[in-house]
């Protein structure tokens, strides 16, 4: 069938029968549905009678058991069975659905091949996504935002989403929690009419201008376009997946130690760092302000960091380094951490080591998978920008937040280069509609 769109009346909450998770569409928001054959992250959604999807109610909840029958289907048996409340409020069930429906939905929707195009598009949505979108719509250029569909396999609003308490982002003295933190960014950016769009952008091509790009599912369709793009996409911690990370992740255990180590689970408690770089080293020696004792893991005899981070490591009486050491499980009371089982990577020995956290400074993966070899990135694969400045090799395309930053990594950062890319975007779509009138 292709991909097709619907257009809904209302605002409506729609739970992805393979993560659980939400997924909002807003009051007279188009929705983009991919091939229901080809089911990924995105929903094929049942149409219910004669009804519009969540019609006059506020939201629709999609069964987690997958019907093989097409019987209370309109897409085909790859297709989810659905809910929804009607005009009384009581819960039906779905009827069954025949070739009749089909009118309710205009073929105007099928195989859509429009192309939409936007002065500025930004693709993501941390800090530096909405920043940049709440300048950018406040300036009256009409910003369209794909703040992705778990892309990179991080929920829209990105690492803060996985954080408990920000306690370091001026104007919440009592810290707020990150997941509450990303939805007032995002309030702020709709509050000023920035259009957002829960969609993944798959396909990015800067060859040429207008830029060209396609959501994911409908690769082979016809390209939106637009003057101008920020990236921020960010970037993702690298993590060992031991045994018990993911349930202690952010119970114990982070990927920043500068972000949590200030928080009360870790104050006057044993801590430890994994990693043997620079970045071990500073996160290591911050940490002592805070833990009681700081255990470095290295996996081999030596550091990797730079000798004059290595000798004030070294140096600090709250750390002791663990060399040849590996951690390979996390475990805990079922809440917090409390335990490392450590193995010895030269006599395979485990021990145990009692820790109420563990840091991890091993790397971070930005996600610029969309750019590579159209842009310039550095050995690392983070988008090389100009000056300190978000401008890129590419005029018209600026990257803003950790999608460019290795050093900092910051929330606060973040927003701050989001901020320069939407002036900077300001400045190129004016000059780029000036030279057009001449």
């Amino acid at each position: 069938m292709g991909s097709f769109r619907i257009q809904l009346p209302l605002s409506a909450n729609i739970v992805s029968p393979n993560t659980g998770l939400y997924r909002r569409l807003r009051l007279g928001k188009t929705f983009g549905v991919s091939n229901p054959t080809s089911y990924s992250s995105r929903l094929s959604v049942p149409y219910l009678g004669n009804l519009y999807i969540a019609a006059k109610f506020s939201h629709i909840s999609l069964n987690k058991q997958r019907p093989y029958s097409t019987k209370n289907t309109l897409f085909g048996s790859n297709s989810y069975c659905g809910a929804a409340f009607n005009n009384s409020s009581k819960l039906f069930s779905p009827p069954t659905l025949t070739q009749q429906h089909t009118r309710f939905i205009s073929t105007d929707f099928l195989n859509n091949t429009e192309m939409s195009h936007s002065k500025v598009v930004i693709i993501g949505s941390g800090p530096a996504g909405h920043t940049a979108a709440i300048y950018l719509s406040r300036g009256e250029l009409s910003p369209v935002m794909y703040e992705g569909m778990l892309a990179n396999g991080i929920a829209a609003g990105g690492q803060l989403t996985t954080t408990t308490d920000v306690e370091n982002f001026p104007g919440f003295p009592e810290g707020v929690n990150g997941t509450e933190l990303t939805e007032k960014f995002r309030a702020q950016s709709e509050r000023f009419g920035t259009t957002i769009i829960s969609e993944t952008i798959s396909k990015l091509d800067l060859s040429s201008r207008p830029f060209k790009f396609w959501l994911e599912g409908a690769e082979d369709g016809a390209p939106n376009t637009a003057d101008c793009v920020i990236l921020a996409t960010g970037a993702s911690a690298r993590r060992l997946h031991i045994s018990g990370e993911d349930k202690y992740w952010q119970a114990g255990i982070s990927a920043c130690a500068v972000c949590d180590g200030a928080v009360p689970i870790f104050r006057n408690k044993p801590l430890a760092v994994v990693g043997g770089g620079d970045s071990a080293a500073e996160e290591a020696q911050f940490l002592t302000k805070y833990g009681s004792k700081v255990y470095v893991l290295v996996r081999r005899d030596k550091l990797r960091a730079s000798p004059i981070m290595a000798k004030r490591l070294l140096s600090n009486p709250k750390v002791e380094v663990l060399w040849n050491t590996v951690a390979e499980e996390a475990q805990g009371d079922g809440k917090l951490l409390n335990n490392l089982r450590l193995k010895n990577t030269i006599t395979g020995d485990t021990s145990d080591l009692n820790v109420s956290g563990l840091f991890y400074a091993i790397g971070h993966i930005p996600a610029t998978d969309l750019v590579k070899g159209q842009v310039e990135l550095d050995a690392e694969g983070y988008v090389q920008t100009i000056n300190g400045t978000p401008r890129t090799s590419i005029p018209g395309f600026f990257a803003a937040g950790d999608v460019q930053d290795k050093v900092y990594r910051q929330a606060i950062t973040s927003a701050g280069s989001g901020c320069q890319a939407a002036l900077l975007a300001m400045n190129y779509v004016e000059d780029l509609e000036e030279e057009k009138s001449n």
